[in-house]
């Protein structure tokens, strides 16, 4: 039984329907990522199973349990937390202010320095900035910022919404050895990424979308070898 199912999900903003009946799944310990353009409806999906902007019709089923009309603290409380597009750390708080907010809904503290301890070790620049100010932080540190910040809710289902957007090409390098990392360690990940060779190295099977449907399903490393998937993502 696949750890996160979503099947035939519509998502409507008002009436503009951006998911067309979307259905994948992710096996426990997987990294399994979702390829496309602007608007092909990945972050949708993301935000549908985190129940931020619920779909109108379909099921997400999660650990058996269905979601599709769960509170999204809910979502959380079941195992799922989410790196969002754009990282939106609180800028006024400091790197551990931050990352104490993510496992705002733990109340085992001595579970909670221990993955704190998990953290700064996946990012030691976090550990060493621990007091800093987010906002005073660059694009690629704070990207680290919102993916430790997603970890310290202990999740089973890692969602990571674009993580290379706007950083440094030698920050991302860095950010993909250290996703690479965490689902080593055990962490299932969804990953939502434009920068299709990152994300095909890192994960096992990958999903392309275009406007709001899946047209192709495959395993990452046949993905790669793809003539149309290397025509519209690969740059080759």
């Amino acid at each position: 039984m696949a750890l996160l199912e979503l099947e035939d999900v519509h998502t409507f903003y008002g009436n503009i329907e951006a998911l067309k009946g979307i259905a994948l799944e992710v096996q426990e310990g997987e990294c399994v990522t979702l390829i496309g353009s602007n608007g092909a409806g990945k972050s949708t999906t993301l935000r549908s199973i985190s129940a931020l902007t619920r779909p109108r019709t379909g099921s997400i089923r999660f650990a058996d349990t269905e979601i599709a009309n769960a509170a999204p603290q809910d979502v959380v409380r079941l195992g799922i937390s989410q790196s969002p597009e754009g990282r939106h750390c609180f800028p006024r708080m400091t790197v551990r202010e931050n990352l104490d907010l993510g496992a705002y809904l733990r109340d085992d503290r001595s579970g909670i320095e221990k993955d704190m301890e998990r953290v700064f070790s996946l990012f030691p620049r976090l550990s060493e900035r621990d007091r800093q100010k987010a906002g005073t932080m660059s694009g690629g540190e704070q990207q680290m910022l919102a993916i430790g910040r997603a970890l310290m809710a202990r999740p089973k289902l890692l969602l990571l919404d674009e993580p290379s957007m706007g950083i440094a090409p030698i920050l991302v390098e860095r950010i993909y050895e250290t996703i690479a990392e965490i689902n080593r360690q055990g962490t299932t990940i969804l990953l939502v990424e434009q920068n299709a060779n990152f994300a095909l190295a890192v994960s096992s099977r990958g999903y392309v979308l275009e406007t709001g449907r899946i047209v192709l399903a495959d395993r990452s490393d046949a993905l790669r070898e793809n003539p149309d998937v290397q025509r519209a993502y690969l740059g080759t």
